[in-house]
């Protein structure tokens, strides 16, 4: 099991500028997600400055975020990518079943890749990385390459700071109806 010390911080970049964008879609009642902490034990304290300076995870977390939109459940993680590759390692699999039955609730999940190099945001569908976790879980490429992603899902940071993925969110949940419209046409021709 890794440690606080030498993992907990990654990511703390997009994690903070995802804080700030929650707190402004709450602000003007456009949505309401929390971060979920990761629950961890303390096992070396920094007296004098009162910081944990060594710790283990309790146990894995699920996702870093989950809440409602307008009514809609969602969920998400945050990842961080200074590559033109993501591996799929990034990723655990208790993560993806836990999006998986997310999803099967009538929820959306998703992930929200922070390309550092690049200064751009991505929003994943979990339709995409499940297509991409499937090929490696059936032998095939164990990462995807920048090249690989829907270009309609690249995000621009808002105001340079706030993540505008409730954008990425209207388009994702546009494209479900259309699929749930083309399957319906489908259905009904048969």
């Amino acid at each position: 099991m890794g440690t606080w010390n030498s993992r907990g911080l990654r990511g703390s970049t997009l994690e903070d500028m995802v804080n700030r964008t929650n707190e402004w879609y709450l602000e003007k009642n456009l949505a309401l997600m929390q971060k979920i902490p990761t629950p961890i034990t303390p096992v070396r304290m920094d007296k004098e400055h009162r910081q944990i300076t060594l710790a283990y995870f309790d146990q894995r977390s699920t996702i870093d975020y989950i809440g409602a939109v307008q009514g809609i459940p969602v969920c998400f993680d945050a990842k961080e990518c200074v590559a033109e590759t993501f591996p799929l390692q990034n990723i655990h699999e208790h993560q993806v079943e836990f999006m998986k039955n997310f999803e099967k609730q009538q929820g959306v999940a998703f992930v929200l890749i922070y390309y550092s190099s690049r200064n751009i945001l991505y929003y994943m569908r979990f339709e995409e990385l499940y297509r991409f976790w499937m090929r490696a879980q059936n032998g095939g490429r164990k990462s995807f390459r920048f090249e690989e992603l829907d270009e309609r899902f690249f995000m621009k940071f808002f105001h340079g700071c706030y993540v505008p993925y409730l954008d990425a969110l209207n388009l994702d949940l546009e494209l479900r109806d259309e699929l749930d419209k083309t399957d319906e046409t489908a259905y009904n021709a048969k």
